[in-house]
């Protein structure tokens, strides 16, 4: 296992960066996790700080890939977890479908592009598109007929399955939705 990353800094909004520009493209590349600042499509070579959003920032930590300093001195990850309660709304239920995710092989990235909670792909992107759009729901959370039109319909148009994972205690399961004409 390698040596966890000590650079990476807690912010104010929950995020954590990673100054080291040597770091940052070792952790990218270890499982395309955060994102260049600055950068939309990274490069081998890329050379910016990587931005991490609070859910990858705990999954690394947990696995001790690294290490995070806060304001008075280093987080732990129950300090971490609390703060990004504070800071995202659902937290809980979308770090349990990320960490499912992950440690299931994908690779999982924001998906508010897609107005989802996650892209997952086989992967990582720029080499694969990808295949899924995610959106995060506790089992007992109703959804109208008409969200899960106009999310299948978007899912249609970008060429991507639309996926509702279901939360119940610590428990995930999945619903894909995939149109396609008769």
């Amino acid at each position: 296992m390698p040596e966890p990353i000590a650079g990476v800094e807690a912010l104010r909004d929950s995020r954590l960066i990673v100054w080291s520009r040597e770091e940052s493209r070792r952790l990218y590349w270890q499982g395309y996790y955060g994102k260049p600042l600055g950068i939309a499509k990274p490069k081998r070579d890329f050379d910016a700080p990587l931005l991490l959003d609070p859910i990858e920032g705990l999954y690394l930590l947990e696995k001790g890939l690294i290490k995070v300093r806060g304001s008075d001195g280093e987080m732990d990850v129950k300090e971490l977890r609390s703060i990004a309660r504070e800071t995202m709304e659902r937290f809980d239920e979308k770090y349990l479908v990320y960490k499912d995710l992950r440690d299931k092989g994908y690779i999982v990235t924001p998906g508010i592009k897609y107005g989802c909670d996650f892209a997952v792909y086989r992967y990582g992107p720029g080499i694969d598109h990808a295949p899924y759009i995610v959106e995060v729901r506790r089992v007992d959370e109703e959804i109208s007929a008409s969200e899960i039109v106009r999310s299948g319909r978007l899912a249609t148009t970008v060429r991507k399955t639309f996926i509702i994972a279901a939360v119940e205690g610590n428990k995930v399961r999945y619903l894909g939705f995939e149109w396609w004409r008769a």
